[in-house]
């Protein structure tokens, strides 16, 4: 399997070079030459443990390490989760909620960076190479890319988040870290201001090479890879139906660009719940075809606080028929007047997704109800994909709704929704009274550049 570029000017480079590459050196965003068929193969999956169904879907699309090492690389990913299921799928109510919190830092991303974290290093072993990944967080993804690569050789780990718009606890599970290849840098900012930096450095072709730079965030490939193994999990779960209905909810795209690329290889998913917070973008993009910038919401669902999706474009990528021209265009002229709208019919364009957003109170009461009616206590974010799952519910196919972190990281919005309701998590109670570190910059390139340069 060879990747290539949304945008045309990287072509047929392997894994292992999409691996370290991260976002392509023309700006776009890597994807695969093509999306395998499974389709035939989904029965004889039946009764496969999480890594072993892992190992069969990423092997389609990575050729270049051999079997029995991917295995164990996959193996030693999902051994540090607290499930045996490491994704399991809880029947609430009518419907399901799968846990993908299972993880070191009780967040979906661990499924994705634990792995991304052995790939990193297994392939620098290989080569006598090292990196210095450069990431930017809204909050979960920053903990769990240095719960995957702290203390590893070769790899040095730099993270941007937004100064005082994670929870405490997201930030603790950062800054507490104390590793010499960990370095946290707070930016007065949001986190699109952090994603905004991110992309800009990389495109520094000059500065990228010369400090090896890398990616962790879900413009790196293997994020989304990793997060397809989830969607055949919950099938595989439900006991194999007809087909099934997933409501996502998501800020940057890339976990429910996942579900895409899942129903791409033949996995029955009949309709994406694309669900969002007051930061609407997408569900605005799927109900009217245009992609419009907006001022950015600061909410109870931090991690969903983002007007610019990064995976959008993979996605924009395959509804153009892989035109890398179209993509540019319309990318340029995002990027030069804040909106971009496709370039054809856009009613009903794509009856795959339906998008809803949810407002704060929406979140809240979301919250109250499935704990006093069902006995359920699900995070902020995961509350906003209930509620606008709500909407699309109909009683022809099961419905999943992804839980993407635990409730215990979001105390705050916990407290307002449920007063005298404590969700607590040995894990993060342990990191209270931990000494931390961090730098706090204004949100300036040279800022970056330099903080990265003067700790190598």
């Amino acid at each position: 399997m060879k990747y290539q570029s949304t945008r045309g000017g990287v072509t047929g480079i392997s894994f292992r070079e999409t691996v370290l590459m991260g976002l392509a050196d023309d700006g776009g965003l890597l994807v695969p030459e093509s999306v395998p068929d499974v389709s035939a193969e989904l029965s004889s999956w039946q009764g496969k443990s999480y890594s072993e169904l892992a190992l069969e879907i990423m092997s389609r699309f990575i050729t270049d390490i051999p079997r029995d090492d991917l295995a164990d690389l996959i193996n030693r990913s999902y051994s540090t989760f607290t499930h045996e299921q490491v994704t399991p799928l809880v029947k609430v109510g009518d419907d399901y909620i799968l846990e993908l919190f299972h993880g070191p830092t009780l967040a979906f991303k661990d499924v994705a960076l634990q792995f991304l974290g052995n790939v990193f290093e297994y392939i620098l072993q290989d080569s006598g190479a090292a990196v210095n990944i450069l990431g930017a967080t809204s909050g979960d993804t920053g903990s769990a890319a240095i719960a995957g690569v702290r203390g590893k050789e070769n790899i040095n780990i730099f993270i941007m988040f937004p100064e005082g718009k994670t929870s405490p606890l997201q930030e603790l599970q950062m800054t507490s870290v104390l590793d010499d290849n960990v370095h946290n840098i707070a930016v007065n900012g949001s986190f699109d201001d952090c994603q905004s930096l991110m992309k800009t450095i990389f495109s520094d072709l000059d500065f990228k090479s010369a400090y090896q730079l890398a990616a962790v965030n879900s413009v790196n490939w293997t994020r989304v890879l990793a997060q397809v193994v989830y969607y055949f999990s919950a099938w595989y779960q439900l006991r194999c139906p007809v087909s099934f209905d997933v409501a996502v909810p998501t800020g940057n795209f890339g976990n429910i660009f996942a579900g895409y690329i899942a129903r791409q290889m033949g996995l029955p998913i009949r309709r994406l719940i694309l669900a969002t917070n007051a930061n609407d973008i997408l569900c605005r993009f799927f109900t009217s075809g245009k992609y419009e910038r907006g001022d950015v919401h600061f909410t109870h669902s931090p991690a969903m606080d983002i007007q610019v999706s990064s995976n959008f474009e993979r996605y924009l990528y395959y509804k153009l028929d892989g035109s890398a021209e179209k993509v540019r265009h319309f990318m340029q002229q995002f990027a030069d007047t804040g909106r971009a709208e496709l370039p054809f019919n856009t009613e009903n364009f794509d009856d795959v997704f339906l998008a809803g957003a949810a407002s704060n109170e929406e979140t809240l009461a979301t919250i109250r109800s499935y704990y006093d009616n069902e006995g359920y206590l699900p995070d902020p974010h995961t509350a906003v994909g209930l509620a606008v799952m709500k909407r699309f519910r109909d009683s022809e196919v099961p419905l999943v709704c992804l839980s993407t972190a635990h409730p215990a990281k979001f105390e705050d919005a916990i407290q307002e929704a449920l007063p005298g309701v404590h969700a607590t998590h040995p894990t993060l109670e342990a990191l209270r009274d931990l000494p931390t570190r961090k730098v706090v910059v204004d949100p300036t390139v040279e800022n970056i550049k330099s903080e990265i340069s003067t700790r190598l």
